[in-house]
């Protein structure tokens, strides 16, 4: 017997019991239309993440921490058989800066890798108006370099903010909900308490929009002189440099060039945010596991079917046995059914998740700052990948749960059958 003939035999059983066929079918459809949906909004998910850190955030940021301690003079050069001691003189209050930033942005400027070079002082301080008090992050920066660097002249929401800001020396830029939680708007007055309970009267000449939630309600630029009276270091020292790349995919390595040039620790936006890139990833995998099961359920009513269908063929399967045909024919018989389920159920299924993603990117809700993300919809990546990948599996769950049933009916003992007597 021939691979078509067995086709014909198994087409013919699952035609005899259409209702059963059709309900299991739908089983592996519904699975596969949900697997492609939850792939979709998984990566949709992962991917708008991404894209807001690389928009809200520095593609590499020089901090002031030394990766090559500098070696005291009186250690360089000494007359053998003598010992200096160096004792470290420093607070644990002193903040650590970068100093003469401006002779190490000369020394990174060269790099063709490098877009745009912006330092910037942070300083951690309290905002009050009136009777309103929150903590915030100051970020003391030049507007005019600033802007391109993590897409804050496109997140502004007042368009000509940096200008402003660069115009104005106690001028601040505040994150939209920093703005709510002060009660405040444009040309507002807001006092900066340090954290030495100095007082700086600002003006707010701006907001700004970047998605983050956490960004936009505690973080606020200001001038980069103003920030270092703040923090009380000099003129030319800071606390870091943000830097933007040519390539986002390759920030690691400029990152590691950086580093190597400057001296100082360089970490490029995904080693930064690693732990948020890794949460929104693990969640989507332990969503895509969980909703996998749909088909492990599928393959169960596949199985099932096999299971009654071959107990009906009892006698089938003897007279074809004492015909001579071979077990490992039968078996690819009964396989074959369950080929045919799964072939059914993914043609229904893929074309269906497609219906339910569009369904699905096609919501809009009001955004809601509840979350990580400010967002109004639900971002779905579908790709020609996700569908070929789910049919593969759907059809493999759907042979495999079919094999035991099929190894079962070979077992049964032709002329026990013939007698009456269903024994294996």
């Amino acid at each position: 017997m021939n691979f078509r003939d067995q086709a014909r035999i198994a087409f013919v059983h699952l035609r005899e019991r259409k209702r059963q066929t059709v309900l299991t079918a739908l089983g592996v459809a519904v699975g596969s239309a949900m697997l492609v949906t939850t792939i979709s909004v998984a990566r949709g998910s992962s991917a708008n993440i991404i894209s807001k850190v690389i928009d809200t955030v520095p593609h590499v940021v020089m901090s002031a921490k030394r990766v090559e301690p500098l070696v005291p003079d009186n250690l360089v050069g000494g007359a053998k058989g003598r010992v200096a001691m160096v004792t470290k003189n420093i607070t644990n209050d002193e903040q650590e800066v970068i100093k003469n930033y401006a002779e190490l942005v000369k020394r990174i400027e060269p790099l063709k890798e490098l877009q745009s070079i912006s330092p910037f002082v942070l300083s951690k301080v309290i905002g009050r108006n009136k009777s309103r008090f929150t903590p915030c992050v100051a970020r003391g920066i030049i507007p005019d370099l600033e802007g391109e660097i993590a897409g804050l002249k496109k997140n502004l929401l007042e368009p000509n903010a940096l200008e402003e800001l660069a115009a104005t020396p106690n001028g601040i830029l505040v994150g939209d909900l920093l703005a709510k939680k002060l009660a405040v708007g444009y040309r507002g007055r807001v006092v900066l308490v340090t954290k030495n309970s100095e007082e700086f009267p600002v003006t707010v000449v701006g907001r700004f929009s970047s998605g983050f939630n956490a960004k936009d309600e505690r973080e606020a630029y200001v001038n980069l002189s103003l920030a270092q009276r703040m923090e009380g270091v000099a003129a030319n020292s800071v606390s870091g440099i943000g830097l933007r790349t040519a390539q986002v995919d390759r920030a690691r390595q400029t990152a590691e060039k950086v580093q190597r040039l400057s001296g100082y620790k360089s970490e490029s936006w995904d080693e930064s945010n690693r732990n948020v890139i890794e949460f929104y990833n693990r969640n989507g995998l332990i969503t895509l596991v969980l909703v996998g099961f749909v088909f492990i359920v599928a393959g169960l009513g596949v199985s099932s079917v096999m299971t009654t269908v071959i107990l009906q063929k009892v006698k089938d399967i003897a007279i074809l046995r004492s015909m001579g045909m071979l077990s490992g024919s039968i078996t690819r018989i009964f396989m074959m059914e369950g080929l045919m389920i799964g072939i059914l159920g993914v043609l229904v299924g893929s074309p269906l998740g497609h219906v339910i993603c569009h369904f699905v990117e096609a919501i809009r809700f009001e955004a809601s700052t509840a979350g990580v993300v400010k967002a109004d919809r639900i971002n779905i990546i579908e790709t020609p990948e996700t569908h070929l990948v789910v049919i593969g599996f759907g059809i493999l769950i759907a042979v495999l749960s079919s094999w035991s049933p099929a190894r079962k009916a070979t077992r049964y003992v032709p002329v026990s059958i013939l007698r009456g007597e269903l024994g294996v």
